[in-house]
């Protein structure tokens, strides 16, 4: 139940990088200088990749599994 609860965070927490990124894309127009959207972006990057690693340990330690409910019916 632990990885669940941290997939889910992990998923929000780059949804909400993407987001801030956008964010100071259209913000800094027109700044030559800015570098807030190359580092949310690399946020984005590593925590993506936490998140991959994190759906890895949950297939390879069992605690998720590959099967659907709806699997059975069909």
């Amino acid at each position: 139940m632990w990885l669940k609860i941290v997939i889910a965070i992990l998923f929000l927490s780059v949804l909400i990088s993407l987001s801030s990124a956008l964010f100071f894309l259209l913000k800094d127009i027109g700044t030559t200088q800015s570098k807030r959207t190359l580092y949310a972006l690399g946020i984005r990057i590593f925590l993506a990749v936490l998140l991959l690693i994190s759906i890895w340990y949950g297939f390879e330690s069992g605690i998720l599994s590959k099967t659907a409910p709806w699997a059975d019916k069909y």
